[in-house]
């Protein structure tokens, strides 16, 4: 199932390439995903990472990877960089970690836990999550936000409009930005996200069955 996600009122410098917003990049990942922090101790396992490239490229271990019989089956490593990234086909989240082995010597030297350890990831509030029914991606059709959730995450419709509508300006984990309609109405009156939907749809090749996530992010940058 692929997740598309949308984050409001982000703001950026002109020129400036920033990274992955790391609140965004957990909702996307699941309350169940946890990166461990910069100067910990990990695990690591060759071979399971072999098998999970493998999978995920649909080749055989020893076509991509070459075969390295002195490795040991783990290896005890220090995280000296983690970075977020999302796959431009797929918005499919994941995290680039650079790790160092270390020597049978420095793994029996004093290790301070770095202070964060152990301290959850930050998952945000103002966010929700919609599996898309087959009206939600139809071409001729908008997108249906429960009540909650719009009031929740949207900015405040003027209910003195007749119908209330508003622009709403988003922006995707590429950065790209996507403009929608968001109007109240019908009968029973609820709110929908309808010109500029359509359009997200077709770019993201969206079907019924996959996750779109809209997250509120004040202050941005």
């Amino acid at each position: 199932m692929r997740l598309s996600s949308s984050g409001f009122n982000q703001q950026t410098q002109e020129g400036e390439k920033k990274c992955l917003n790391s609140e965004l990049w957990h909702a996307c990942a699941g309350p169940l995903v946890s990166l461990p922090p910069v100067g910990s101790r990990v695990v690591y396992f060759p071979q399971g990472h072999s098998e999970q490239v493998a999978a995920s490229t649909n080749k055989e271990v020893d076509a991509h990877i070459p075969n390295y019989p002195s490795l040991p089956p783990q290896l005890i490593c220090q995280l000296h960089n983690v970075t977020m990234h999302a796959d431009v086909e797929t918005d499919e989240v994941y995290a680039q970690m650079t790790l160092q082995p270390l020597s049978p010597q420095e793994q029996k030297d004093v290790y301070l836990l770095p202070a964060e350890l152990g301290t959850p990831s930050k998952q945000p509030t103002n966010y929700f999550c919609k599996t898309l029914t087959a009206s939600d991606t139809s071409t001729h059709g908008g997108f249906s936000v429960p009540r909650r959730a719009a009031e929740k995450v949207f900015p405040p419709l003027d209910y003195s409009q007749t119908p209330p509508a508003q622009e709403l300006i988003a922006r995707d984990l590429h950065d790209n930005e996507w403009k929608f309609r968001h109007i109240f109405r019908g009968q029973p009156k609820r709110h929908l996200l309808t010109t500029g939907w359509s359009v997200f749809v077709s770019a993201k090749r969206l079907v019924a069955g996959d996750s779109v996530l809209f997250i509120w992010l004040e202050n941005f940058l």
